[in-house]
């Protein structure tokens, strides 16, 4: 057996802008999942799988991994949580059988940064065994009660295999005690501005001091596209990366709102290549510039960076470049 090299290399930005859950107990949907235009696919073992049917829904899932066919997607599955006694053999069974074709695992219910650090050294104790790439494997962590929004920020710095911080909004509704039926909706009384707004901005701060993506999670009545909207805007407007799917009719909503508008991504491109150029020689070694009616500086990079990262990880294409002036 070789010997497995570690990671070395910072994780790739992976575009995340829809996210959507596929039971792993249910070989059709997994088929189904193949063709749709989720940017990530997580294929549950968790909440969408009953007790009985775990065992083979984790065999369905790694053949499903193993025939492939999800090429531009991310392949995520979430496991179950570590109070559970199924989390170990699902994080084995998984890993093992198709760690290869197996881009991230998913820890819901994610209380402290111990339960992140867990999961790490038991992947990389699979990683070593198989001789397969060490520390490839990311860790999305799911925040779902009170406990585990207090730690975020160790959670978000436990591992260097965190790529996303995940809200779970029903679990964390009754964790809380929330006066609602009604997941990610503002509750009964609340009428004055966002019931969820100083959740959200936490764990998007926590995401951003540590460099790992935000997700906001499902919307669960899946055939209120309005709803879905209203919602997502809500978490994109913020500054999130992308939010759950639990119906292929939710996909394309989320893919529009998480993508920059065109005119933005055209916008930040252009941002880039003019700053580039009038700070170089050529340019004149101007630390701020005339870009049209606006002045761009170090600022206007930084703003523009992250546009763009955005938009090339969703695969947008520009349409009107920077010409310099003669």
């Amino acid at each position: 057996m070789s010997t497995p090299k570690a990671m070395t290399t910072p994780r790739a930005l992976r575009s995340r802008r829809s996210n959507l859950a596929v039971p792993g107990s249910s070989p059709k949907m997994l088929e189904k999942a193949r063709g749709l235009v989720a940017d990530q696919i997580f294929m549950d073992l968790e909440d969408a799988v009953a007790p009985l049917a775990k065992p083979e829904a984790r065999k369905n899932i790694v053949a499903a991994l193993n025939e492939g066919g999800f090429d531009g997607k991310v392949r995520s599955v979430r496991v179950n949580d570590w109070t559970t006694q199924w989390t170990y053999q699902d994080v084995v069974e998984v890993v093992e059988g198709a760690g290869p074709n197996l881009d991230c695992i998913m820890l819901p219910k994610v209380q402290t940064a111990d339960q992140v650090v867990a999961l790490d050294l038991l992947l990389t104790q699979i990683e070593k065994t198989n001789g397969f790439e060490v520390g490839r494997i990311g860790i999305e962590a799911q925040i779902e009660n009170a406990l585990g929004l207090i730690n975020v920020d160790a959670i978000a710095q436990a591992s260097p295999r965190v790529e996303t911080i995940i809200f779970g909004p029903a679990d964390f509704m009754a964790s809380i005690n929330m006066k609602s039926l009604v997941v990610g909706e503002q509750p009964p009384g609340y009428d004055v501005g966002d019931a969820y707004h100083y959740i959200l901005m936490r764990i998007l701060m926590a995401a951003r001091a540590f460099d790992k993506q935000a997700i906001d999670g499902p919307y669960l009545q899946i055939k209120d596209v309005d709803g879905f909207r209203r919602v997502a805007g809500r978490a994109a407007a913020l500054g999130f990366d992308g939010k759950w799917a639990l119906h292929p009719g939710q996909l394309d909503a989320a893919n529009e709102i998480f993508s920059p508008r065109q005119d933005d991504y055209d916008k930040a491109e252009m941002i880039l290549d003019a700053y580039d150029y009038y700070t170089s020689a050529a340019g004149g070694a101007k630390g701020a510039a005339m870009l049209g009616d606006e002045m761009i500086d170090e600022a206007s990079r930084k703003m523009a960076l992250v546009v763009s990262a955005k938009g090339r990880a969703a695969g947008m294409a520009r349409t009107q470049t920077f010409t310099p002036p003669e």
